[in-house]
């Protein structure tokens, strides 16, 4: 196994010292940035470490480096294998984590760990630290990730991943899913972090540790706009002076989060701006948590604040059509409409559905011509016909019951059992994997992670959508029975059972002065998907109790569902 190793360089930063802090100056602290790879997300549900790589720094300079694959004593998964570019074969011979982690915690004695989602990796080394009854050290551990969320603004960089902020601060090593690279390029975002907390005077460890609980005095001064909100349940709404919405959130207790947003416990960079733009908050009392977390989404669509990053634009979204004629086709489409046809979705964006489009033209050999063909078609066959990748209807080269007969195979696959696409797909991974051809393979695993999705999202949603009614009740934290009465996949009620009254006729009060909601067609939901994803986790927390269900309400044994945990350790 390598040895730690001396790689001299020149320091990244410079350590900007006051004549009084207090503290361990920056300069003076040795920090270890580590990063693992892994065979999956979970070291609790038995996934293991695969490589181990770290740098030493202190003051910008590097003072050693490690690296070892690990052997996982299993077979690590061909989407992982993808991802990481590390085969079996290459860690057949490579150390046990019994031997490579004692190596390790010599290396990194009396550093500051430091991990871009420290969370993970540092959780996969103290669990088998564990295993193994080796002495977890008292590290202190300092995470890039939570970090660079309160110095890096949406604007600079699309999201707080590696990637995205290696590029932000060009950092020497591009990331690749491999241990030793990922951790030098960390060195260098950490080193970037602390260039810009240099200007604003943080010096020491101690204050970099508490850089995100700093508040601006502006912000104490606003604490009073907390001040007529009840302590209840609902949905909180942030204006600006001209009456405009900033920002929409929701809290099982409306006064106390808003006060947070003017206190230490606020520490998101994006709601600080807002905060200082912010001249009065209302609040909107709910029932149910779920009721007030079904307003919160259906208010961000209407009113789009320009704080709030999700659930904005539920319209902007795409379908995966496959068409109701005599030669079915497969097409990407905007809105869903009483066809007859078989609709996939919705997909957040197009790009992934063309992926789950491909996925399926890759084992269903459907036409990929645009329009309608006639039942006796003439035309001539396009090049995917002498590639073996289409049937050729147009000109005759297969009859109308075999080409159906492809049709229910696809529309199977897309309504009940995608095993047919699994397989293949995998097997292909697997054997591009082999040949370390990983791109092409990371090519195949992205669309039948976003068709698999989507086709698990499609029943679940439709399954739901379909039940004209769902009654439900459950015993909440808080000991009281809330009610929900669910249309069409729409939240048309909400309510909660006063103490002592009568259970039966509150129910069916509650019932005749719900909303009336109107069947939509397909598998789309009277609401936007994500509202009746939200009612759908409801509806499955442990304790439900069904009161009626108009409909049948079920979902296939063998659907898409079962895959959720491959999709899951891909992370995609």
């Amino acid at each position: 196994m390598p040895g730690s190793t001396v790689t001299p360089s020149s320091p990244h930063w410079e350590a900007q010292l006051s004549f009084e802090e207090l503290g361990r100056p920056l300069r003076e602290v040795t920090f270890c940035v580590v990063d693992l790879e892994t065979t999956g997300g979970s070291a609790r549900d038995g996934d293991r470490i695969t490589e181990i790589g770290a740098v030493k720094v202190r003051a910008g300079e590097v003072l050693g480096e490690f690296q070892t694959l690990v052997n996982p004593d299993t077979s690590i998964p061909a989407f992982i294998a993808v991802l990481t570019g590390i085969t079996n074969r290459m860690v057949a011979d490579a150390p046990r984590i019994g031997t490579a982690l004692p190596a390790f915690l010599e290396f990194a004695a009396g550093t500051v760990l430091v991990a871009h989602n420290a969370r993970f990796d540092v959780g996969f080394l103290k669990h088998f630290a564990g295993v193994h009854d080796l002495a977890w050290p008292d590290f202190e551990v300092l995470d890039t990730v939570k970090l660079a969320r309160h110095v890096v603004t949406r604007d600079e960089a699309p999201n707080h991943k590696l990637s995205s902020l290696a590029t932000l601060f060009r950092a020497q090593t591009t990331p690749n899913h491999r241990a030793l690279a990922d951790a030098r390029a960390t060195v260098d975002v950490l080193h970037g972090l602390m260039e810009r907390l240099g200007g604003l005077g943080v010096d020491t460890l101690e204050e970099l540790q508490a850089y995100s609980s700093r508040v601006a005095p502006a912000a104490r001064r606003k604490r009073h706009l907390a001040d007529g909100l009840p302590n209840a349940p609902g949905v909180y709404l942030f204006r600006d002076e001209g009456e405009r919405v900033l920002y929409v959130g929701t809290s099982k207790d409306l006064r106390r989060r808003v006060r947070t947003y003017f206190t230490a416990s606020e520490k998101r960079t994006r709601i600080g701006e807002m905060v200082q733009l912010a001249a009065a908050v209302t609040g909107i009392e709910c029932a149910t948590a779920l009721e007030a977390e079904v307003r919160e989404l259906r208010l961000i669509a209407e009113h789009k604040p320009p704080y709030n990053r999700r659930s904005r634009f539920p319209e902007k979204v795409t379908w995966l059509k496959l068409t109701k004629e005599p030669w079915p086709r497969l097409t990407l489409v905007k809105r869903v409409l009483d066809d007859e046809a078989d609709y996939i979705g919705p997909f957040s964006s197009r790009a992934r559905a063309e992926e789950a489009l491909a996925a399926l033209h890759e084992v269903f050999p459907v036409r990929q011509c645009t329009g309608r063909l006639p039942l006796r078609p003439s035309r001539s066959p396009c090049v995917l016909a002498e590639l073996d990748r289409c049937l050729a209807p147009c000109d005759g080269s297969v009859d109308v019951q075999t080409y159906a007969a492809v049709v229910r195979q696809l529309r199977d696959t897309l309504q009940r059992r995608p095993d047919d696409v699994v397989e293949q797909i995998d097997a292909r991974m697997r054997t591009l994997a082999e040949q370390e051809r990983f791109e092409e393979a990371a090519q195949h695993r992205d669309r039948l992670a976003a068709l698999v999705r989507a086709t698990a999202r499609t029943q679940r949603l439709s399954a739901l959508t379909r039940c004209a009614e769902v009654v439900a009740t459950r015993r909440e934290d808080d000991g009281r029975w809330s009610v929900h009465v669910v249309r069409f996949g729409r939240l048309a009620g909400a309510g909660v059972i006063p103490s002592g009254a009568d259970a039966v006729a509150y129910v069916e009060g509650l019932r005749a002065s719900s909303e009336t909601v109107l069947r939509t067609p397909g598998p789309t939901p009277a609401a936007s998907a994500e509202e009746s994803e939200r009612v759908l986790r409801w509806l499955e927390k442990p304790g439900i109790r069904l009161v009626d269900v108009v409909g049948e309400w079920s979902c296939p044994v063998a659907g898409s569902a079962r895959f959720a945990t491959l999709l899951t350790k891909v992370g995609t």
